[in-house]
């Protein structure tokens, strides 16, 4: 159940998210020397005068196939390793979630890879004179034709880098909130409080390990028109920095923090509320099995969570 929960919970995010994600790449990796872009802003009107409104919604075909499995693999794993784990503490809240960002990482990085670079095709053109993928898959069709596995790949270090203390973040925090601002099923408020803490949960989330996603945006880029500009994750912040300097780390930071917070509102939400009427606010609980961090805690929602396994 926590897999489809998270499946369903990913797609939402999706539909919400992509066009802020699409912003946020286009500034992570466009050219200091000739900027197309000012800010946040100045991406989006341009983006969609240039492009209409279907170039914020480049390379959606990816992140809406990945993300479903990728949001099952962090949902189901995370509330399968509170089992195992078998107390729940902010520390093992903490270690399930890093579990499940280390292990979602086969899949996420291969899906950002096509998403970015269909987002970089076609940039300030209404309609693509030559496009040379058509779709994810054959994105990563052409990839691995002239790649491999490993430029299928690419930025796996990064991507794990990043996503493995993130995730930890991710949990935790919503672990936290959800003790503090308590979402009780009977309560009123419970809907708009779950939006709330799943939605600082993203921004605390993106906040951690920042730094890391431009580089890793930059390294997946690199190679767009056969022309390749850094040789290694080391070589990407040397020339980053050197040409840019510390505030490289921020590019697209705006965009990410207004896409973080109504994408995994939304998600926490829908997994929460996904979870509750698919197991019955009526099931015992398993006194062996601790609660995951979407059921905030909080008895009613706890007993759900603990009464289904995989």
């Amino acid at each position: 159940m926590d897999f489809l929960a998270g499946c369903i919970g990913g797609a939402a995010g999706v539909l919400v998210g992509h066009p802020f994600d699409t912003v946020k790449v286009r500034l992570q990796v466009q050219n200091v020397d000739k900027p197309l872009y000012r800010g946040t802003y100045h991406c989006f009107q341009s983006i969609v005068r240039q492009e209409s409104m279907f170039g914020l919604y480049k390379g959606i075909g990816s992140p809406m196939m990945g993300l479903t499995f990728v949001n099952a693999i962090v949902f189901g794993v995370q509330g399968n390793t509170m089992r195992y784990l078998g107390h729940d503490t902010p520390m093992n809240q903490f270690l399930a979630g890093a579990a499940a960002g280390a292990i979602q990482c086969v899949i996420c990085c291969p899906m950002e890879l096509a998403k970015t670079r269909m987002q970089m095709q076609g940039t300030g053109e209404k309609k693509s004179k030559r496009k040379l993928y058509k779709n994810s898959l054959d994105c990563l069709a052409h990839i691995y034709k002239r790649e491999g596995l490993l430029g299928v790949n690419r930025g796996m270090v990064t991507t794990l880098i990043r996503e493995t203390p993130c995730f930890g973040v991710y949990f935790l925090t919503y672990d936290i909130l959800t003790r503090s601002i308590g979402c009780e099923p009977g309560d009123r408020y419970m809907i708009p409080k779950l939006l709330f803490a799943g939605g600082m949960s993203g921004v605390t989330c993106w906040l951690s390990t920042y730094p890391v996603d431009v580089i890793k945006s930059r390294l997946q880029a690199d190679g767009v028109g056969g022309v390749y500009q850094y040789s290694s994750i080391a070589d990407c912040v040397r020339q980053s920095v050197k040409r840019e300097g510390l505030i490289v780390f921020t590019r697209g930071l705006t965009s990410t923090l207004l896409r973080a917070f109504p994408v995994n509102a939304v998600t926490f939400a829908t997994v929460t509320l996904v979870l509750m009427y698919a197991r019955g606010v009526e099931e015992g609980p398993k006194d062996s099995e601790p609660a995951t961090p979407v059921t905030a805690h909080h008895t009613q929602l706890q007993q759900q969570a603990q009464a289904t396994s995989l």
